[in-house]
C-alpha cells in the first residue's frame, strides 16, 4: 500500500508541475505579446537624445531573443543587438527630426575592431546632419575611447579613468593541464602558422605564431591610431608616445593631453544636455536607448533586389544553429538566391574564423555556381579567415575592413587520445574486435594513433590543403605557389591582405552593396537580408535545451566561459578543420 501511495504522489507531483510550467509558458507568451504590441509603434518623443551605451553583445545580425525583455534568471535574458540593426538605427536617427543628437556612454565595448569601425563610420556619417554627439563615461576602455573619439565633445568623470596603452593580444595554453589530466591531443596539420592547435600542443607561443600576431596586431593598431588621430586632431606620433609611456590614465592627464574636453559629474553633463536641447532646468532630458528606438524605415522596395546573405559564426556540417554557418543551410540559401529571378546580385557577408573544411567546400561550390548567374560580392566583418576565407575565395570581388582578420589558409586534424585519463586515472578500458587493419581507426578514445595511421590522416589533411589552395588560386587568379607562399595558415589583416591580393578593396558592407549594383549594372535597387529572421514567437519554440544550457553556463563562468567554449568547440570538431583561433582577443 505504501508503494502505491508513493507512486500516486509522484504522478500527482508531476501532473501539478506540468500545469504550473504550462501556465508559466502562457504567461511568457502573454508578456511577449503585450511587449510587442505596446512597443512596436511607440513614437519617439520630440527633442530626444539617442542613447548608446553598448552594454550588450554585438552580433553580426540581429537574432530574436524571446526572453531579452523579461527579467528572467539563469542568463537567458541576455541582451544583444545585431550590427545591422545598430547601423540601421543610427542611419535613421540622422534624418529623424525628433532625434537632436547622440549621447555616447560606453565603458567597455564588445566586438572586434572591424565591427567598431563600422559603428564609428556610421557615427561620422550621422555628424553630417549637424546634430551633436556627446560622449561621457566614468571610465573608457581603449575600444570605448576609439568609438568616443568621433564625438564633438568627450567628457570624463573627474575621478574616472581612461585606458590608453596600446593593443594587446593573449592566448591561453592548455597543454600542461591536459598532461595532468592524461589527455594527449594528437594534431596533424599543414601550415607553419596554423596556430589554432598550439594551445593543445605547446605551453607558449611558437616563433612563427608570435611573428604573425605581432604583424597583424601592429596593423590593427596603426588603423586604430589613424581614426583616433583624425577624431581628436592629435598626431599619430604623439598618440604612440602617450601610449608607450602610459601617460593617459586619469581625468587630469586626459584633459592635459586633449583626450577629453572636460571633467564633469553626471549632473553637470545633464545640465549641458539641457542647454543643447534648449529646455528648462526643471524639465527632464528625453533619452531613447538604441535598443528601444523605433527607427523610421527610410528604405523602400523600389528597384531591383540585392540580397545580403549573412554567414557568421563557426562553419559546421549540417544545418547548424542561427549563430553558426551550417554547410547545408547556407548553401541552400545560396541556391535559392541563385534561382530567384527577382534577386539580381548577392552580397555574402562573412564573419567567421572557419570550421569544417567539408562544409566550407560545400558553400564554396554554391558561391561558384551563383557567380555564373549573377554577381557575388563578399563583405568581410571582424573575421573571414581559414574556412571563412575558403567560402569567400570564389566571389567576383572581396571587400574587407583594414582591421579584418583574414587569410589563415591552412588545415588541421585534431584527435584526442584519452588513454592516460581513461586507463590510468579512471580505470576505464576499451576492447575492440576489427575485421581489418584500419577498421578501428579513431574508434577507441584510449588508443593512440600509430605511425601508419598518422600518415594516412596526414595525407588527407594535405589533400584538403591542396584543394583549399586550388580554390583560392582559381578565385584570385594566382598560382598554387603564390597561394602557398601567403598561406601556411598565416593570419593577415584586411589592410595586409589587400597588398598581397587576398582582397580587392577596403570597404564596409554598404561599399560592397554598391559594388554589387555596379557589377550587375543596377541603377535602382533595394536590399533584402537573408536568412530571414524568425519572429519572437517562432524563436521560443526553436530555443533548444542546448542553447539554454549554454546561456546558464555563460552566466556562471562569466569572463572565463569563452575559453571553455573554445575547448569544447575544438574537441567536438575533431574532423579536418580549416579555422583560426576563434577566441583571438585584442584589448
Amino acid at each position: 500500500m505504501s508503494f502505491f501511495k508513493q507512486v500516486l504522489a509522484t504522478i500527482t507531483g508531476v501532473f501539478i508541475t506540468g500545469i504550473i510550467l504550462f501556465f508559466v509558458f502562457i504567461f511568457i507568451i502573454a508578456v511577449l505579446i503585450q511587449s510587442s504590441s505596446s512597443d512596436k509603434n511607440a513614437p519617439t518623443p520630440t527633442n530626444s537624445v539617442l542613447y548608446l551605451s553598448f552594454d550588450f553583445d554585438i552580433l553580426e545580425k540581429d537574432e530574436p531573443n524571446p526572453f531579452a525583455d523579461l527579467n528572467l534568471p539563469l542568463g537567458v535574458a541576455t541582451k544583444s543587438m545585431g550590427l545591422n540593426e545598430i547601423l540601421s538605427k543610427i542611419k535613421a536617427a540622422k534624418t529623424d527630426d525628433n532625434i537632436k543628437g547622440i549621447y555616447l556612454n560606453p565603458y567597455t565595448v564588445g566586438g572586434g575592431f572591424a565591427t567598431l569601425k563600422a559603428i564609428r563610420d556610421a557615427l561620422v556619417d550621422f555628424k553630417e546632419s549637424k546634430k551633436f554627439i556627446v560622449a561621457y563615461s566614468e571610465g573608457y576602455s581603449q575600444k570605448a575611447y576609439y568609438l568616443s573619439s568621433v564625438a564633438d565633445k568627450i567628457y570624463l568623470n573627474p575621478e574616472g579613468s581612461i585606458d590608453f596603452r596600446g593593443l594587446s593580444s593573449s592566448t591561453m595554453f592548455m597543454k600542461d593541464a591536459l598532461d595532468k589530466l592524461g589527455v594527449d591531443m594528437q594534431v596533424i596539420k599543414v601550415g607553419t602558422f596554423k596556430s589554432a592547435v598550439e594551445p593543445f600542443m605547446l605551453d607558449k607561443m611558437s616563433d612563427a605564431n608570435r611573428l604573425q600576431v605581432t604583424s597583424y596586431l601592429n596593423s590593427i593598431y596603426d588603423a586604430f591610431l589613424d581614426d583616433v588621430s583624425a577624431g581628436r586632431k592629435i598626431s599619430k606620433d604623439s598618440l604612440r608616445h602617450y601610449a608607450d609611456a602610459y601617460l593617459i590614465r586619469n581625468a587630469d592627464a586626459a584633459l592635459t593631453y586633449k583626450f577629453i574636453d572636460g571633467k564633469l559629474y553626471k549632473d553637470e553633463l545633464i545640465a549641458e544636455m539641457k542647454k543643447r536641447l534648449d529646455i528648462s532646468e526643471k524639465k527632464d532630458v528625453s533619452v531613447v536607448s538604441i535598443s528601444n528606438y523605433n527607427a523610421i524605415a527610410t528604405d523602400n522596395k523600389d528597384g531591383e533586389e540585392i540580397a545580403v546573405l549573412y554567414a557568421y559564426g563557426d562553419i559546421v556540417d549540417g544545418e547548424g544553429e542561427t549563430s553558426e554557418i551550417g554547410g547545408d543551410r547556407i548553401s541552400r540559401e545560396l541556391r535559392k538566391l541563385r534561382e530567384n529571378d527577382k534577386v539580381k546580385a548577392v552580397v555574402l557577408r562573412v564573419n567567421s574564423g572557419g570550421g569544417s573544411a567539408l562544409a566550407s567546400d560545400i558553400i564554396w561550390r554554391e558561391v561558384t555556381l551563383t557567380k555564373k548567374v549573377k554577381p557575388v560580392i563578399v563583405s568581410m566583418g571582424d573575421y573571414a579567415a581559414s574556412g571563412g576565407y575558403y567560402i569567400a575565395a570564389a566571389a567576383d570581388s572581396i571587400f574587407a575592413e583594414k582591421t579584418t582578420l583574414t587569410g589563415s589558409i591552412g588545415v588541421f586534424g585534431l584527435i584526442p587520445n584519452l588513454k592516460g585519463l581513461m586507463n590510468d586515472k579512471l580505470g576505464i578500458k576499451f576492447e575492440e574486435v576489427n575485421t581489418g587493419k584500419y577498421a578501428g581507426l579513431m574508434n577507441s578514445p584510449d588508443k593512440p594513433l600509430t605511425a601508419e595511421e598518422k600518415a594516412i590522416i596526414q595525407v588527407e589533411v594535405n589533400n584538403v590543403y591542396q584543394t583549399f589552395m586550388d580554390r583560392v588560386a582559381k578565385g584570385r587568379n594566382m598560382s598554387i605557389a603564390q597561394v602557398d607562399s601567403i598561406g601556411q595558415g598565416r593570419v593577415w589583416t584586411g589592410d595586409q591582405a589587400l597588398q598581397i591580393g587576398l582582397v580587392d578593396k577596403i570597404g564596409d558592407l554598404q561599399t560592397a552593396i554598391k559594388s554589387a549594383a555596379a557589377k550587375g549594372k543596377i541603377d535602382s535597387y533595394h536590399v533584402q537580408e537573408y536568412p530571414k529572421s524568425k519572429d519572437k514567437f517562432a524563436a521560443i519554440f526553436s530555443t533548444s535545451k542546448e542553447k539554454i544550457k549554454m546561456w546558464m553556463f555563460a552566466e556562471e563562468m562569466r569572463d572565463y566561459h569563452k575559453y571553455m567554449t573554445e575547448m569544447q568547440r575544438l574537441l567536438k570538431n575533431t574532423g579536418i578543420q580549416a579555422r583560426i583561433p576563434y577566441t583571438i582577443e585584442i584589448y
